[in-house]
């Protein structure tokens, strides 16, 4: 028997009921071809879904997820944020990836009121409705600054919300939480608040059923049995706060060994992007001497002055300062528009 049928009840689309799959599977192709074919997908007979991993941190892979599962995650971020049914909520991702798939699995099992957008940088423009709860990468969050009132909770993910943005939500009236998960997890299995926190530290809580520790490389093991049949070993170096808290640090296979310093590139972007706005990523090179380098990568025009300004950092340490910095004029980017490190960092060999 497939699990996600029926729909809700209440589930509308771009303000549309429906009486069956069938006719919302016809009207859906007006939407998009995407979405008509993964509603094909969710109620067809199979128990699973396939998915395309966003290939951030590897290649990119097609995955199968049980529907059972993505109900369940579907669930879980409900109770965790109090939607209820008649959520009105906007879909402003791909629906080729899980992010987007989930923002309609939960509007379809929670019987929400569902929107859908272009996957464009500035989603809530033009737009006179206001919506319960949304989901954005930070560029679209960073672009829609201005119009974000429109959206009583968000949820952001696909990449780390820098400093310069967290500063700028900082007292926005609505509610923007971190999300933090993969294909793998069904997008998210922990939430972070955020803005107005009023100078406290926001750590990431796990959601419903999911119980978490760490391994011997002190990255995150995560046990989440209504949303996967094993244990999930992740590659994410994170500090335990509680049973149910935790600390992103960075990801183990991009840790930095320079003159067995042991350097996490995440923690040092996150202290550059206080003076450094255009896009950018450190990352280690081979080096004669230390074995790895610490070298900045620029994502604009060349700046004699950057590595100047980054050395007077205070939040940096000697070791956390770039040895070398390079300018790109356009970073490699995944489908999913994150950067692409390793084939970026390739281009450094051509520019020298």
């Amino acid at each position: 028997m497939n699990v996600s049928k029926p729909f809700h009840k209440a589930f509308k689309l771009q303000n549309r009921s429906f009486k069956s799959s069938d006719e919302l599977i016809g009207f859906s192709k007006d939407i998009s071809a995407e979405i008509q074919l993964f509603l094909k997908d969710w109620f067809d007979e199979k128990l699973y879904v396939e998915v395309k991993t966003s290939g951030s941190t590897g290649t990119p892979k097609v995955i199968q997820l049980q529907k059972a599962h993505m109900v369940n995650s579907a669930k879980a971020t409900g109770i965790f944020f109090s939607l209820e049914e008649g959520t009105k909520a906007l879909l402003c991702m791909s629906p080729n990836y899980i992010a987007g798939k989930m923002m309609l699995v939960r509007a379809l099992e929670l019987g929400w009121d569902i929107d859908v957008v272009e996957a464009i940088s500035n989603p809530l423009k033009g737009i006179d409705k206001m919506y319960d709860f949304c989901a954005m990468v930070p560029l679209q969050l960073h672009n829609s600054l201005n119009e974000i009132y429109k959206v009583k909770k968000l949820i952001v993910g696909g990449g780390v919300v820098s400093k310069e943005l967290l500063d700028k939500i900082q007292l926005l009236p609505t509610e923007i939480f971190a999300t933090y998960g993969m294909t793998e997890t069904v997008t998210h299995i922990a939430i972070k608040k955020l803005n107005n926190l009023l100078g406290s530290k926001a750590y990431y809580h796990v959601l419903p059923n999911v119980s978490i520790l760490t391994d011997v490389r002190d990255c995150l093991v995560i046990n989440a049995p209504t949303i996967s049949n094993d244990k999930i070993i992740t590659n994410d170096v994170v500090k335990l706060i509680s049973s149910t808290e935790f600390e992103w640090l960075g990801r183990f296979d991009s840790i930095i060994n320079s003159g067995g310093i042991k350097l996490i590139p995440e923690q040092i972007e996150l202290k550059i992007s206080e003076i450094l706005f255009n896009r950018f990523f450190v990352s280690g090179i081979t080096d004669v001497i230390l074995g790895e380098k610490l070298v900045l990568i620029v994502e604009g025009e060349f700046n004699k002055n950057l590595l100047k300004e980054i050395k007077v950092l205070n939040s940096l340490s000697k070791f956390e300062i770039p040895k070398e910095v390079y300018f790109l004029e356009k970073f490699i980017e995944t489908p999913t528009q994150k950067i692409n490190r390793i084939k970026t960092l390739k281009l450094i060999s051509s520019t020298c």
